[in-house]
C-alpha cells in the first residue's frame, strides 16, 4: 500500500469523496491485529505548510472554539493527540474535498447520526461529557497556536485518522502515514494526497454552532450573550496576536473593534483586554486601517475613534465612552464630545472686554471626550496628552 508507482503526476478529473466515520463491526483485539498488518506508506511524508487564519475577529473566535472542541472531543485531554487532530482539520480545510471554514470541517455531517466526519459531533458526546476548565483552556491554547502557523509535522498531509481498535470502511483506499498514540493517520493515494492538492483557501463566515454554545460564548445567540461575546472576541484577538498593548506602554491598547460586535459589547471587550491592570487605556476604531500603531494620535485619528475605555484605580477613575456620531442610538454622558477651539483675543488699539476665565475643567482644544483632560484632582493617564 502506498508504493511510489501509485502516485499520479497530474490530478485526476474528480475529487475524491470524503467518507463519514463509519466502521465495520470488529472486536477491538481483532481490529488491532488487523491494523498492525497494514504497512505504512513508503512514500515521503512531508510536513504541511504553516497555516495562519485571517478574517474578522468574530470568525476567528468561532473558528478557535470549533477547533478546540474538535480536538478535545476527538483526542481527549492529550496535548500531542490534540495537535495531531488540529493538523488534520487544517489539512482538510485546504483540500477541495472538504468545507472551507474551520467550523464547517469540524461539524460536517453533524445533522446525520451516521454521516458525520468526526464522531463526537453526531453521537451525543457533547451532551454526555463536559470538559474541565483546565482541559478546555489547554485545547483552546493548542487550537490558537495551530491557527497561528504551528505545524504538527508527524502527520504530514493526513486527512483521515482512526483509533487502532476500529477498522473504518474507508481505510483500504488510503495510505497509512503515521501513528500518534493509539491513533493511525492516513492520506489519499495518488495526486490528491500530495502537497499541490492542498491549494484551497478558507472563506469568510464561520457558522454559529449551537451545539457548543455551552462551551463557547462566540457561538451563543441573543442579547444576553453580547457581553460574553465581547469577552470571547477579546480572548480570540489576544490569542491571534491582533490585540496587544503598545510595546512602549504595556497599559495601552490601540485596537480595531471586532466586526459584528454591537456597541453593548465594547465595554466587555475592553475589560477583557485590560485584565487585572490597575491602570489601562483602550482606544478602538471600527476600521482596522484607521487604528494607529503608536501615540500621540493625529486629529484625524482622534476624530475617527469609535470607543475608549480609561481605568486608573489609584485615582478612582473608570470611564467608558462611545463616538455617538458613529452610534447615534447612544446619547448623553456616554458620548465622546467633540471639543471646540477657545480663541484668545488679539491685542487691539482700543480696550475690549476681558475674555471669561477658563475653568480647569474646560475641554482641551480639539480633544474627544474619550481622551478628556484630567481634572486638577485627577492625574492624567499615560499616553493621554493634556
Amino acid at each position: 500500500m502506498g508504493s511510489r508507482a501509485r502516485r499520479a503526476s497530474c490530478p485526476p478529473p474528480l475529487c475524491p469523496r470524503s467518507s463519514p466515520s463509519l466502521s465495520s463491526p470488529c472486536p477491538p483485539d481483532e481490529a488491532r491485529a488487523y491494523n498492525e498488518r497494514i504497512p505504512f506508506s513508503t512514500d515521503p511524508n512531508p510536513a504541511a505548510r504553516p497555516f495562519i487564519l485571517h478574517g474578522s475577529t468574530e470568525d476567528r473566535a468561532r473558528a478557535l472554539d470549533c477547533l478546540a472542541t474538535g480536538i478535545l472531543y476527538e483526542a481527549g485531554d492529550d496535548a500531542t493527540g490534540e495537535r495531531a487532530v488540529a493538523q488534520v482539520v487544517l489539512n482538510r480545510l485546504r483540500h477541495p474535498a472538504f468545507p472551507k471554514t474551520i467550523c464547517g470541517v469540524v461539524f460536517e455531517g453533524q445533522e446525520r447520526s451516521t454521516g458525520c466526519q468526526f464522531t463526537f459531533s453526531c453521537d451525543g458526546a457533547l451532551a454526555k461529557w463536559q470538559p474541565s476548565d483546565a482541559a478546555w483552556t489547554r485545547a483552546r491554547d493548542i487550537a490558537a497556536i495551530a491557527l497561528n502557523g504551528k505545524v504538527f509535522r508527524p502527520v504530514g498531509y493526513a486527512t483521515h485518522y482512526h483509533t487502532d481498535w476500529v477498522v473504518p470502511y474507508w481505510q483500504a483506499s488510503l495510505d497509512k502515514v503515521a501513528r500518534v498514540g493509539s491513533h493511525l493517520f492516513f492520506r489519499w493515494s495518488g495526486w490528491w494526497g500530495t502537497p499541490p492538492a492542498f491549494n484551497r483557501h478558507p472563506i469568510a463566515g464561520e457558522p454559529r454552532i449551537a451545539a457548543i454554545a455551552a462551551l463557547s460564548v462566540a457561538h451563543r445567540d441573543g442579547p444576553d450573550a453580547i457581553g460574553e461575546a465581547g469577552t470571547a472576541l477579546a480572548e480570540a484577538a489576544v490569542a491571534s496576536g491582533t490585540a496587544a498593548p503598545l510595546a512602549d506602554d504595556r497599559d495601552m491598547f490601540l485596537v480595531a473593534l471586532p466586526a459584528g460586535l454591537p456597541p453593548e459589547g465594547f465595554a466587555p471587550f475592553a475589560l477583557k483586554l485590560c485584565g487585572a491592570r490597575s491602570h489601562c487605556t483602550v482606544m478602538a476604531w471600527r476600521d482596522a486601517a484607521a487604528a494607529p500603531m503608536a501615540t500621540p494620535l493625529s486629529p484625524a485619528q482622534m476624530e475617527s475613534m469609535a470607543f475608549s475605555y480609561l481605568r486608573d484605580l489609584a485615582a478612582g477613575l473608570e470611564r467608558t465612552l462611545w463616538n455617538c456620531g458613529l452610534y447615534p442610538g447612544l446619547r448623553g454622558r456616554t458620548c465622546m464630545k467633540r471639543r471646540t477651539l477657545v480663541a484668545t483675543p488679539a491685542p487691539a488699539a482700543s480696550p475690549v472686554p476681558a475674555a471669561a476665565p477658563i475653568s480647569p475643567n474646560d475641554p482641551a482644544p480639539g480633544d474627544l471626550a474619550g481622551v478628556r483632560r484630567a481634572s486638577a484632582s485627577t492625574p492624567a493617564a499615560p499616553g493621554i496628552h493634556q
